[in-house]
This record gives structure tokens, sequence and C-alpha cells, in this order.
């Protein structure tokens, strides 16, 4: 199945009637690799698609999975508002947390393996160490990694609960420390919105949650869930659309983060892939001089050869090719040049090591 027809079967759920048996099969392996398939199934439930029985148990399975996973993400957000709430410091819930706790569209059907809180920086101390007492422990060991976190990254090593097994990723800043634009955290902490019900945790403003789904689409160099971010984005975007001063506060925001480049991208992106009702004038302000735009361009057309979902997760080379140049492009973003030789190689020789047994048995990568 191409990209346009998942597209517009996702777009259009009441079309998928028309699926043969073994079209069936095509799209649902498509949207499962594409990290979709809560999302598909979400919406064949509500627009009350008849399906056949095959496809629905997979559907189903999906359907039920993404609800017990938000069940448990409101039960981790309570656990983590208990424990943090003593610091006395505020609690931003970010990406997938956020949009189910904050009750958005792009919430509905969604998976996700993890938790992503955003405190401000001079908190870490008394933040860690609280969540340690709460059961939650490191999962980097290695003093390498442990490094490459606090001194380099935007968040602290990812955390564990000892007993229910859920991640934590709390972080001080939406980009790394290295990184070449530098978004105002403190910005985002200060323009949040307490979620009802709880003492520490918060929501971001609208403007500043689209910005970082955003910015993590267009930083993050693994691409294999980037049709369900974008779908993410879509959905945020679409629920604003009608705002006659919304646009304009979304490009006020992107340029106070430094982020206008990656937010002109990803509209690109979301009118592009989903036909998102993007204003062509926010486009053009946040791309800029001629130049630039047509960077952003390539760009955006590099995302499209990549963006390209198959059943069997194998895309073509042509795909292979614009991810992989999409992922050196991350890194460049992420450090400059010396200190990313310098980490890649010293995660290079980790790996060989690893691989010949004379390295730590339980050292995973950052």
């Amino acid at each position: 199945m191409n990209r346009a027809s998942l597209l517009e079967l996702l777009k259009h759920p009441q079309r998928t009637t028309a699926l043969s048996p073994s079209g069936w099969t095509e799209f649902i392996a498509t949207a499962r690799n594409a990290n979709l398939l809560g999302k598909l199934a979400q919406r064949l439930h509500a627009a009350n698609v008849s399906v056949p029985a095959a496809p629905l148990r997979h559907l189903e399975g999906a359907r039920l999975l993404s609800e017990r996973q938000h069940h448990s993400v409101a039960w981790e957000a309570q656990c983590i508002d208990a424990t943090l709430a003593q610091t006395g410091e505020p609690v931003v819930l970010l990406k997938g947390a956020a949009y189910v706790l904050g009750r958005k569209a792009a919430g509905v059907g969604r998976l996700f393996g993890d938790i992503d809180v955003l405190v401000p920086p001079g908190s870490l101390g008394k933040v860690e160490i609280r969540l340690m007492a709460g059961g939650w422990t490191q999962m980097k060991s290695e003093a390498y990694d442990q490094r490459y976190y606090r001194e380099w990254m935007h968040e602290l090593p990812p955390m564990i609960h000892v007993r229910r097994g859920t991640v934590i990723d709390v972080h001080h800043t939406i980009l790394p420390l290295t990184a070449r634009s530098h978004p105002d955290a403190d910005a985002i902490i200060a323009h949040s919105k307490p979620l009802p019900g709880h003492r520490s945790l918060r929501i971001p403003c609208d403007e500043d949650l689209i910005i970082h789904s955003m910015c993590h689409l267009a930083h993050e160099g693994e691409l294999h869930n980037a049709l369900r971010d974008l779908d993410d984005i879509d959905s945020l975007l679409r629920e604003h659309a009608d705002s006659p001063d919304f646009w304009d506060r979304l490009g006020d925001r992107a340029q106070l983060h430094d982020l206008a480049a990656p937010v002109a991208l990803c509209l690109m992106l979301a009118r592009q892939f989903f036909d998102t009702p993007v204003p062509e004038s926010l486009v053009l302000r946040l791309a800029g001089a001629d130049a630039d735009a047509a960077a952003i361009r390539r760009l955006a057309g590099l995302y499209d050869a990549a963006i390209v979902p198959d059943p069997e997760g194998r895309p073509p080379l042509r795909s292979l090719a614009a991810q992989l140049l999409i992922y050196i492009r991350s890194h460049w973003l992420r450090m400059p040049p010396r200190l990313l030789v310098q980490h890649l190689s010293r995660k290079a020789w980790q790996r060989l090591s690893l691989a010949s047994g004379a390295g730590p048995k339980n050292e995973q990568g950052a």
C-alpha cells in the first residue's frame, strides 16, 4: 500500500469498506509499522465502520491497548504528581502524556512507551532525588552515558520504576544544550497551564505544545514514528485552524524559541502529507529570506522521500538514502563538529568492545 492510500484511509476511514482481504492485510501491516494502528482503530470505531472479522481482531487489540495505555499514563501521572509535589516545582508534561491528559485529539488512539516531563533547570537535583526515593532508578549505568546526558543533553538519563517498569524522561529544555537552536524553556514553563486534579503537573500552552512536537520531528534522526508525529501535528493544528489570531501566536512563539525554520518545515510537511489548512503567509514569514526558504523546501523534499511507510518495514533504496541523510543532519544539529566526532568515535568503540565481549554487559548506548 502506498503512502497516499494510507493517508487517504486515515483521513476517511469509511473508505476502508472498499478494501479487499489482501488490501486489509496490507493496510493493517502498513499502519502498524507506522505506529498508527491505534489511531486507525479508534477512528474506525468512532465512525462505526463495519470491519471484517480478521482485521477487526488486530484493530480491536490496538484500540484496547491504547485505552489501557491511557489509563496507565493517567495513573502514572498521579504517581509522579504525588512524588514531585513536595519539591514545589512545576512539572510540565510533554508530547503523548500531554495530549492524553490534556484531552487533545492527537491523543486519541495514540500509543507510546514513556512519559516526558519538563522541569526548571535549577530543580533537577531535587526532582531526581525525589524520583529515586519514589522508586525510579537510572537506566544508564556507564560513566560516559551519564556525562553525555548531564553535560550536553536536554534531559537527565532516562529513569525506570523498579516495580511498575514505567519510564520517565526528565527534561530541563527541549533541545540539547549543544544544539544550534536554543528554545526558551523558562517561557514554556511560565506559559504552561495547571492540569486539573494535580498539584504540580502542568500542560504547555497550545502553541508550545505544537512547537515542541514540530521541534522533535525536525531534529530527530530516527523516522520510524515520523508519520505518526505528523498526524499529531495535523490534529493539533486543526483544533485551532479557525481561530483568527492562532497562526500569528504560533509564529510569534516559534520565533521566541529560535525555532522558526523547524516550524516552517513541519508546517510544509503537514500541508504536504495531510492537507492541513496552514496559511501560506505564516510559512513565508517563518521560512525567511529566499535562500533560506529554498533550503527548507529542499529539506521538505528529503522528508517526503524518507517517510514512506511499508507493510514489511523495508522501504525502497531511495527512502533509505534520504533517511540516512536526515540521520546525519540530526547529529550535525545536535553537536558542534569536534564534539560530535568525539562522541561518535566513543560510541563506535563501545559497540566494538561489546561485540568482542570486552565491554560492560549492561551498557546501553546514549
